[in-house]
């Protein structure tokens, strides 16, 4: 099984990252901000417009070090990564199935099973755990109408009525996230998704940690040898990692969602940590976002027991488990691909 290394999140404008023997040094001007041994790391994700040597681009596409870089505010801009890993019937598979209306269907039906189910789930979660301090009754609905769709999913015909269950469905569980937001209520408050740019506090942290997880799950569909940018639900689009926004969509409602929550429940984060911007976008000031991604390697460490494989693994390993079940099936393996379906 992969081990789960470290990923180096680089958030000081105007950084520059350079190789020096098996190191990556980070600096700026002429002061060195940090060295890290590049045996520690899976990934380096760069926020802002951070320079890097060819050197060090060199070396990570040698060793298969994703290197990431983001806008200061998380926009993807590109993405540098070595060599696709496994054989190229597996990729040759992925293509066809994607060139293939009826078996994009098939599993993009599974994805978005999967977002369902955890969607419903993280609801009834919630109101197990804080149902003396909730109005339980459009919890109850919501997760009702999440339970409909699930079953809804297996009879679409096209991509178009997928989708169109699919968005109804996220508009009922976006309108009760902001009742599971239980603490600093009076600045994070939601009322619909939003984002390029985010105009709330809850939004800018959505579209923050989807980012992070975004690049997690290509990362892992890189890593067994399957294409991150060909998809089955989002279709192909030059620079879009399409195949990893498919494989997220299953994880967003638990791992991202939940994790936002939790950020701002457990007071992980204040309100001075974010600021609004002239067009009305708001943006975390640069301690928060730092704050979030130590959080968010710390969230990747805690276990659980894998719904499938019936075996304790840690939360950063699941984007990889479902790549490898997802290569399963392409191959044969596996008569269909098994969604993450947590409880």
């Amino acid at each position: 099984m992969r081990q789960l290394l470290n990923i180096l999140y680089v958030t000081t404008p105007d950084a520059y990252l350079s190789l020096d023997g098996e190191n990556v040094v980070v600096s700026k001007k002429e002061e060195t901000l940090g060295r890290i041994p590049l045996h520690n790391l899976q990934g380096i994700v760069a926020f802002g417009y951070v320079g890097a040597s060819p050197a060090l681009m060199g070396a990570c596409v040698k060793r298969n070090i994703a290197l990431t870089f983001l806008t200061m505010h998380g926009r993807f801009l590109a993405r540098a990564t070595g060599e696709t890993n496994g054989n190229v019937l597996l990729r040759k598979e992925q293509y066809r199935a994607s060139d293939k209306e009826e078996e994009s269907l098939r599993y993009a039906k599974h994805f978005i099973k999967g977002k369902l189910f955890n969607a419903r789930w993280s609801i009834e979660r919630t109101k197990r755990d804080y149902a003396m301090r909730l109005d339980t009754e459009p919890l109850t609905k919501a997760s009702s109408f999440l339970q409909n769709s699930f079953f809804l999913v297996d009879s679409c015909a096209d991509p178009e009525q997928l989708r169109g269950v699919e968005g109804e469905a996220a508009s009922v569980y976006f309108g009760v996230l902001d009742q599971m937001i239980l603490q600093q209520k009076e600045f994070f408050c939601f009322q619909t998704r939003n984002r390029r740019p985010p105009t709330d506090p809850v939004n800018a942290l959505l579209s923050f940690v989807y980012t992070l997880l975004a690049h997690d799950t290509a990362s892992a569909l890189e890593t067994v040898g399957l294409d991150s940018y060909v998809g089955f639900l989002h279709r192909d689009r030059p620079g879009r990692i399409s195949l990893a926004l498919d494989l997220m969509e299953e994880l967003r409602p638990v791992y991202a969602d939940r994790f936002v929550l939790s950020l701002i429940n457990k007071q992980q984060i204040k309100p001075a940590g974010f600021r609004k911007q002239e067009n009305g976008a708001v943006m975390m000031e640069d301690e928060t976002r730092k704050k979030i991604l130590s959080l968010w390697q710390e969230r990747k460490n805690e276990t659980l027991t894998h719904p499938f494989l019936k075996q304790k693994i840690s939360w950063g390993l699941v984007p990889y488990i479902q790549a490898q079940l997802l290569a399963r099936s392409l191959r044969g393996d596996l008569d269909g691909y098994p969604p993450f379906l947590w409880k």
